[in-house]
């Protein structure tokens, strides 16, 4: 009469996590969803998912991730598989890899810029990323 669900919790609800303002974080964050961040981040981050770093975020580290909106401050090294978006508001500092880009008018880009023709999958374990064509 009833059927077991085979989806997981998370599977569910969404996968997005979020990191609201106001809130710092200083390590390394790993996930296999999606995630927005209106806070700090001082480290690393890897996800096979999106990334959003809202108006109010700002990351200082390296970062791996599948697609990326940028809003806020970035100043580090992002590998992006598919596409980074660069909105108006956003800084950008460093060293960027990515499939695609998109950069608005008014968007401060002081960054290396390498792009890829073919987009790379992603594959995360144990914490570390590596990349296939």
């Amino acid at each position: 009469m009833f059927d077991k669900n085979s989806k997981s919790y998370t599977d569910l609800l969404g996968k997005t996590n979020r990191i609201v303002e106001g809130t710092s974080i200083k390590g390394d964050i790993v996930s296999q969803a999606d995630f927005r961040l209106d806070g700090e981040l001082e480290g690393n981050f890897h996800t096979t998912g999106k990334l959003v770093i809202g108006p109010s975020g700002s990351v200082v580290g390296d970062v791996v991730c599948r697609n990326a909106d940028i809003e806020g401050k970035f100043n580090g090294k992002i590998e992006v598989a598919e596409i980074l978006n660069v909105k108006s508001k956003a800084s950008i500092h460093g060293e960027v890899v990515v499939g695609k880009l998109s950069v608005e008018p008014g968007a401060e880009f002081s960054a290396s810029c390498v792009m890829k023709n073919k987009a790379t999958k992603l594959m995360i374990t144990d914490g570390k990323e590596t990349s296939k064509k």
